[in-house]
Formats: structure tokens, sequence, C-alpha cells
């Protein structure tokens, strides 16, 4: 692939816009590029959901259609299976997936944020010790399980010292109100919606600083070799969307809550929870890094896996080539 042989994207972006401010029917005229995005329905993936509403893929040539799921892993094996082009998805299932020879192509990061745990008033759990012998809710494969494992090292603990299980996102919430579990570990909004929901009879146990999940844009290789003006093009209306949601915060608060069915209320209160920022740098390696360590010493791992060559799964072509300044990777 010569990358230096790509139309600019600005080139199709420009013409788009155009075409739309002399006809507002002329954007089928425009033959925008479709692309199917397979996009993990909460604040996380609120870049995406800003770049959907505010009209900025079409802006940039595109007409993406969207498909939501409760998790990244959900997105990128959509995605892995063909039935997506783009996911949204966090490192968790990047590093599964890289191990497993799968050959994807991580493109840019557009977030991150702590995960955290909330844990039920009657388990009498005040620190990360008092997590010895509690039920703690996680979701396998994704950033939850690898911050539960941090979380209970952290704490002097072991796997075997508690009891985990395996839920998803959406299952914990039930499963605390029930006191089928004492605690849950996963990212907002459900930690919000917990603690609403149950008021008194939870609380959030302090965990700052333990984990923080990245998220994330992965395509597949083929798809990058056979696309790359899109994936420019999709990663452009991003940036676009990190502009606008730092410019107009109030906004970019009622859009992301009405698009993941929260109440604005619930969604401003944890808004800097949610760092927005597309970009490939040391940090997301380092994570990527540090979580395929995690997966060779537990052993989570397909069998024969070894630590991934990162240099060769990000790709960094499509966001140096439309925003330079963004890519600051020194690899290793």
């Amino acid at each position: 692939m010569h990358w230096n042989t790509v139309r600019p994207i600005s080139a199709i972006a420009g013409y788009v816009a155009l075409c739309l401010a002399i006809s507002p029917g002329c954007a089928s005229a425009a033959e925008l590029l479709k692309a199917r995005l397979a996009q993990n329905l909460g604040p996380i993936s609120g870049l995406a959901i800003v770049a959907k509403s505010k009209g900025m893929f079409e802006k940039h040539g595109l007409d993406i259609t969207v498909s939501n799921f409760t998790s990244g892993k959900q997105c990128l094996d959509t995605v892995i299976g063909g039935g997506a082009d783009i996911a949204t998805t966090a490192e968790a299932p990047v590093t599964a997936s890289a191990m497993a020879g799968q050959p994807i192509a991580f493109v840019a990061g557009m977030e991150y944020s702590d995960l955290k745990t909330v844990v039920a008033a009657k388990a009498g759990v005040k620190t990360k010790a008092d997590l010895r012998g509690k039920r703690i809710g996680f979701t396998a494969g994704t950033g939850s399980e690898v911050y539960t494992a941090t979380l209970l090292k952290s704490a002097g603990l072991a796997a075997k010292d508690v009891t985990l299980v395996n839920l998803r996102p959406q299952e914990m919430l039930p499963a605390l109100a029930a006191g089928s579990i004492d605690a849950i570990d996963t990212w907002e909004p459900h930690i919000a919606n917990a603690k609403k929901a149950l008021g008194e009879a939870v609380a959030e146990l302090d965990t700052a600083g333990t984990y923080s999940e990245t998220f994330n844009i992965v395509v597949m290789k083929p798809y990058l070799d056979a696309n790359p003006a899109l994936v420019e093009a999709f990663i452009a209306a991003l940036i676009d969307a990190e502009a606008w949601t730092k410019a107009h915060q109030e906004d970019a608060i009622t859009v992301v809550a009405d698009a993941v069915g929260m109440k604005r209320d619930e969604l401003a209160p944890i808004w800097t929870d949610y760092v927005y920022h597309v970009r490939l740098d040391n940090r997301l390696v380092e994570i990527l890094k540090t979580h395929s360590a995690w997966r060779l010493e537990s052993g989570n791992h397909p069998p024969g896996a070894v630590m991934p060559d990162f240099s060769k799964v990000v790709v960094t072509e499509p966001l140096k080539t439309i925003a330079p300044e963004r890519v600051t990777l020194s690899w290793k």
C-alpha cells in the first residue's frame, strides 16, 4: 500500500461539503463511502456518537451504519466475523485478538477512563482488602477482567481468595440488587446506574488510579488495505467530534446521554471521567503491553501465544496522514 498515492481526504470532504451547500439532495450524488460501525453503546464511544449525530461522518464523505453492543469485545468479534467494518473497543479484546494471530489494525485511540468498583453496603467492604471471600461480578475478555486482577493484586489478594462471577455489564445491577454478588467491577455508566438505582444499599470503593481502560478504533488489515481513504475519513470525523465536544460540552452531554439512553443529569456528574482524545501515543502501547503481560502471566491466552509485536498491530499511517501531530509513538 502506497499511502502517499491516496487522494487527500480533505478533497473528499470538501466536495461533499460543497455539494451539500449547493443542494440538500446532492448527498446521494456525492456517493458517500459506506461502512458499518460496531459500537459499544456507552459514553466511552462518545466521539463516534457525536460524529454520527452531528453529521460529521457525512461531512467527510461517509455513510456510516451503526450497530450497537454492550461491550467492545462484542464489537471486535463482530468485525472479525465480517459483520461490521469498524469497531470501537478496549485494549482487552485487542490483545486477545493479537495473540490469536487475527490480522487486526489498531488505528487510533479515542478515549480513556478509570474502571470502578461498587459494593453492597451489607457486605461490609470498606477497603480493597475487605474483598477477601466476596463474590465479585466482572466481564471476562474485557478491561473489567484485567481491572479485577489488578485490583486484587493491589490488595494482596489472588483470584482464589474471592469468588469471581462472569457477567455482562447489564446483568450486574440485577445481580447486585438480588444479593447474588457482593461487588461489581465495571465501567461507567454502569457504576453510576447502580448507585442511583440502589442508593444507600451500595457504596463505591476507593480504587482511583488502579486501572484506566482505553477505547479505540480497530479494523481488519485487509479492510484497511482496501479502504485507506475511508478509514482516514472516519478518523478525521472523530477529530472533528473531539473539537466540537470540547467547545460545546453542555450540548455534547445532551447528545451522548440521549444516544445511550441515560438521563442528562445522570451523565453530567461523571462526564469528566471520560477523557476524549484521538491519538496514538506511548501510553496506549504501554497499556497494550501491560495487558498482554497479564495474559501471559495468568494463562488467559491462546495456546502458544507470545507477546505481540505491537508495531505490527498499531498502524499509524491513517492518523499520521491527516493529523501527524497526534502520533507521538516512540517504539522501544
